[in-house]
């Protein structure tokens, strides 16, 4: 049975490493083979029963590039993890569930819209909260500073680990 793993993130290298793009830093950690193909408004890997998937649209259109891979290849919304940044987890925390509140993430509340529904699973990144009234758009769209760099490696280990359970349950 297939499966679809999301990782939400902004195009363009102004947005490459920063907390917004969590999912896609990590997408890049996993070492994923490089055969991705453009499509569904992205780009996506398909290796075995799991397609990989980077919407290559803005954060906050993200739902149509999910829709339409999940259609294409006839994935019920319960078999779709979908990874992202989330100001509401402690950095370098990692956090897998079903279903629940958009949190004001503008990328899940896309993704909702286009499935008609947020029974899919979310991997929650940790990028911490604003500091010093900092406006939540400035913070999500800044770059990690260097000590937070230097802790993503072990954020990323923990969020393996539970794709790896997603994707083994699913078998």
């Amino acid at each position: 049975m297939n499966r679809i793993v999301v990782f939400l993130g902004n195009p363009g290298i102004q947005y490459r490493k920063t907390r917004h793009n969590a999912a896609w830093l990590l997408c890049s950690f996993l070492n994923l083979p490089d055969q991705w193909r453009t499509k569904f408004h992205g780009e996506f890997l398909k290796d075995g029963e799991t397609i990989w998937l980077k919407p290559q649209t803005f954060m906050n259109e993200s739902g149509q590039s999910v829709s339409e891979a999940a259609s294409f290849f006839n994935v019920s919304p319960e078999q779709i993890l979908v990874v992202h940044d989330d100001i509401e987890t402690a950095f370098g925390r990692v956090m897998l569930r079903q279903g629940g509140g958009m949190a004001g993430h503008n990328g899940l509340r896309s993704v909702k819209q286009h499935l008609s529904t947020d029974n899919f699973y979310r991997l929650r990144l940790g990028v911490g909260r604003p500091q010093n009234n900092m406006d939540v758009s400035s913070f999500v769209l800044s770059p990690f500073s260097e000590l937070e760099e230097a802790q993503l490696e072990t954020m990323f280990v923990q969020a393996k680990k539970l794709l790896n359970t997603f994707i083994g349950a699913r078998k």
